[in-house]
C-alpha cells in the first residue's frame, strides 16, 4: 500500500489558502511577504521532491500549477512524476502537454484504489478541499506541515469542521527555524 502525504504551508489558525500569491485571496502571499526567508526551513520541500513517487492535486491547484511547475527549476523532479488530478469536471484535453503523464481520476474511491496500487509515496501540495475531503474519507497516512506564525482569519482551510470521531497523530519529526516557521510531522494512527 503506498503512502498518501499532505504537504502544505500553514497558518497557526489553519488556513492554508494564497501562501504563494495566488489570486483572489485577501491576504495571497503570506508565506513569503509576511515572514522572513529561511532556507533551512524548505528542507522538507526538497526532500519530499526527492522521495515521492506520484503527485495528487484537486482541480483548482492542478489549474493553478500546471501552467507555471513545469517551467520552474525549483519543481523539475515534478515533471518527471506521474500526476493525478481528483476531479469530476476537469477534461482530459484540458490538462497540460508539458508536465508529464497526467491521470484524472474521478472519485475518492478511485484514489484509495491508487493507494493499492505498488510504487511509493503520493504527494498532495494544495488541494485545500481535496485535503480536506481525503482526510475525512480515512485516506491521509501522513501530514508535512509548515506552520507560519500568522493569523490570518478567513480563508480555506486545511482540516474539514465534519462533525467525526477523533483521529490520533504522532509526532514524528519537528522544527522551529529563526523565522518562528515550524516543521511538523505526523503520522496518522490507525
Amino acid at each position: 500500500m503506498r503512502t498518501l502525504i499532505t504537504s502544505a504551508f500553514i497558518s497557526l489558525d489553519g488556513v492554508v489558502e494564497g501562501p504563494g500569491g495566488e489570486p483572489g485571496y485577501r491576504n495571497s502571499g503570506w508565506t513569503f511577504k509576511d515572514v522572513e526567508f529561511v532556507p533551512e526551513a524548505f528542507e522538507l520541500k526538497e526532500r519530499e521532491q526527492q522521495e515521492a513517487a506520484a503527485v495528487l492535486l484537486g482541480r483548482v491547484s492542478y489549474e493553478a500549477f500546471s501552467p507555471v511547475w513545469p517551467a520552474m527549476p525549483e519543481f523539475a523532479r515534478y515533471k518527471t512524476l506521474p500526476k493525478y488530478v481528483v476531479s469530476t469536471t476537469l477534461a482530459d484535453d484540458a490538462l497540460v502537454s508539458d508536465w508529464g503523464e497526467t491521470t484524472i481520476l474521478r472519485s475518492l474511491d478511485e484514489v484509495a484504489a491508487l493507494k493499492e496500487t505498488e510504487g511509493g509515496p503520493i504527494i498532495v501540495h494544495g488541494s485545500a478541499a481535496l485535503n480536506r475531503a481525503l482526510s475525512d474519507a480515512g485516506l491521509v497516512d501522513r501530514y508535512h506541515l509548515l506552520v507560519y506564525p500568522l493569523l490570518l482569519g478567513a480563508g480555506k482551510r486545511l482540516f474539514s469542521t465534519t462533525d467525526k470521531d477523533t483521529q490520533k497523530l504522532q509526532l514524528v519529526e519537528h522544527a522551529v527555524y529563526a523565522n518562528g516557521v515550524q516543521k511538523q510531522v505526523f503520522d496518522v494512527v490507525r
